[in-house]
């Protein structure tokens, strides 16, 4: 189970703050936009000739950043577990915006996969879960951030980025860690080998 209750928690924030970046638990735009900049860096040359699946999507705030810095990916589909996120995304992207479980229901494949803290209220081992599903189904690679730091037992969830490491070592072809951009933050690219 998740800590805590991952509609409430969203719905709640999207209550009190509506269709913001404050809405979706961000701490500001600013974090969310200097997370997608580390995003931007790792894949943008490659987006314009790969499909991509932002893996909890929230009002397509990625696809509206990667827009403004004329990046989009041939092909977009946002996931997503909140109804009223996936109306806003598909209102404000126009693109396909699908309701999914990443880690129950069936993925599509894509060239790559991002989630931009989506994982940030799992537990340990849905996190975990989460991490390979998205890789499975990416041909090319996934990318992700998450919060840096030792477990502890509040809301969010905390990791190293050696402990990610070691955990996906026995089926990732290739980890790179990027740290230094944002306190209490990291992202890391799994990449697929190239054929």
């Amino acid at each position: 189970m998740p800590r805590i209750n991952n509609k409430t928690f969203y719905e709640n924030a999207i209550k009190r703050y509506g269709c913001t970046a404050r809405g979706l638990n961000w701490n500001s735009k600013q974090s969310q936009h200097t997370r997608f900049e580390v995003i931007h860096e790792l894949l943008g040359e490659h987006l314009p000739s790969s499909s991509v699946i932002d893996a909890g999507c929230g009002f397509g705030d990625l696809y509206l950043f990667l827009q403004q810095k004329g990046a989009l990916p041939r092909k977009y589909t946002g996931y997503d577990m909140l109804e009223e996120a996936l109306f806003v995304a598909h209102k404000r992207t126009k693109q396909t915006c699908v309701h999914k479980d990443i880690l129950n229901d069936e993925l599509e494949c894509a060239d790559f996969y991002i989630a931009s803290g989506s994982m940030n209220i799992l537990n340990r081992s849905e996190t975990f879960l989460f991490i390979r599903r998205c890789y499975e189904v990416s041909k090319k690679g996934f990318v992700f951030n998450l919060l840096r730091g030792e477990e502890t037992q509040g809301h969010f969830n905390y990791f190293l980025p050696e402990e990610i490491e070691a955990h996906v070592s026995d089926f990732v072809y290739d980890v790179e860690m990027y740290e230094g951009y944002m306190d209490g933050d990291f992202t890391v690219f799994l990449k697929k080998e190239e054929r």
